[in-house]
């Protein structure tokens, strides 16, 4: 593409305005202690800001609940871990960055027996723990919240609600790990969707207006790469308007290459449609930069190639249409946080590529997942 790239135009984002397109997402890097950030993950953030990316995700962090995860590496968001949070921010502000923290609960992939979920279903062929109550689940909204209030008292710039890969709110999205009959299930996809969105609205009602949300969703799940939780675009156009009309800001739509399209006849992937859908801004992720995507990568411990000039050329094609608005990069900013400042300066062969060895301890326990792949 001659002339100005539209990676690199800023984006207003509710009340941020950003300096160019780039996202960094979630990701768990095993540097928390007792569920707080250590400084090294404060400065993991602020140096992947100094390297150009305007909006830095923290990783997934298990809400104010005792049934949110018992990962013994994973983040929490509470008020026993406030002050480790906000170095994060702070640090990354230092820098010219602001961040979003995401807030995030394992449900049926709780791996300790003791797992709350929907239906008691980590799949449709597979049992994990009971379905929770509806006391239970008001009682995990409220968790949200104080997550929620507990980044907005320490300056965040927002949140990210993860509703994807299989996790807890995405097993209520999910008609393959949500059969329940009370209004929160079935096959409805405004039923399934409730619950998800009564949280993002309780979290605009407590937070107010100028605090950004973000949602993350994905058709696939870390259990079943074929799953669909919208099975057409009329169950699409349903999710979006729900999730814009209860509050959320932006969509974060998780996919394992953002090159794909959504559906057969249309380039759009799925940022694409759900923006055209819903009416909200969206971020497109999956293997950006890379050839492998990041489940081949965990799964099969494959290093990935580069995949930097075809990727490029592609989003900027893309953005200059409007398909999407945001673009997030996971792997490729682990394994160079200059990315972004590099793909500024179209010095492509300068960026270092990510191998697996770059991850240390990985996000889950795989158990439940290899388990499920087998089966």
């Amino acid at each position: 593409m001659t002339g100005p790239s539209p990676l690199f135009t800023p984006f207003r984002l509710g009340p941020l305005m950003l300096a160019n397109r780039f996202v960094m997402p979630a990701m768990q890097r095993g540097m928390c202690e007792a569920g707080a950030p250590k400084p090294e993950l404060a400065a993991y953030y602020a140096r992947r800001a100094a390297g150009g990316v305007p909006l830095i995700i923290g990783e997934s962090a298990a809400i104010d609940h005792p049934s949110s995860t018992v990962q013994p590496t994973s983040a929490h968001i509470n008020a026993k871990t406030a002050s480790a949070w906000q170095g994060c921010v702070d640090a990354v502000r230092r820098e010219g960055g602001e961040m979003l923290l995401q807030l995030w609960h394992e449900g049926a992939l709780r791996t300790d027996g003791q797992a709350l979920s929907p239906s008691g279903k980590a799949s449709p062929k597979k049992d994990s723990g009971r379905a929770m109550t509806r006391a239970e689940m008001e009682e995990i909204g409220e968790g949200f919240v104080r997550s929620a209030m507990v980044a907005q008292d320490i300056g965040a710039a927002g949140v990210e609600v993860h509703a994807a890969h299989g996790y807890l709110l995405d097993q209520f999205l999910w008609h393959g790990s949500n059969v329940r009959d009370d209004g929160y299930g079935g096959p409805a996809i405004a039923d399934r969707a409730r619950f998800p969105a009564e949280i993002v609205r309780a979290i605009r009602a407590e937070c107010g207006p100028d605090f950004v949300i973000s949602l993350r969703f994905s058709q696939w799940k870390e259990v079943d790469y074929d799953a669909r939780v919208a099975a057409d675009c009329a169950e699409l156009e349903t999710l979006a308007t729900m999730l814009r009309e209860a509050g959320v800001d932006v969509l974060h739509c998780s996919t394992r290459r953002f090159w794909e399209p959504e559906w057969d006849g249309d380039g759009r992937n799925l940022a694409g449609w759900v923006k055209t859908l819903g009416g909200l801004p969206t971020i497109t992720v999956g293997s950006v930069g890379l050839d492998t995507d990041v489940m081949t990568v965990f799964m099969e411990g494959r290093d990935p190639g580069a995949r930097v000039g075809e990727a490029i050329e592609d989003l900027e094609t893309r953005l200059a249409a409007g398909e999407f608005d945001l673009v997030a990069v996971g792997r490729a900013l682990i394994g160079d946080p200059d990315f972004v400042k590099k793909i500024e300066a179209r010095d492509y062969a300068a960026i270092r590529t990510f191998t697996r060895a770059d991850l240390g301890k990985l996000e889950w326990d795989t158990s439940i997942v290899e388990e499920a792949h087998a089966g």
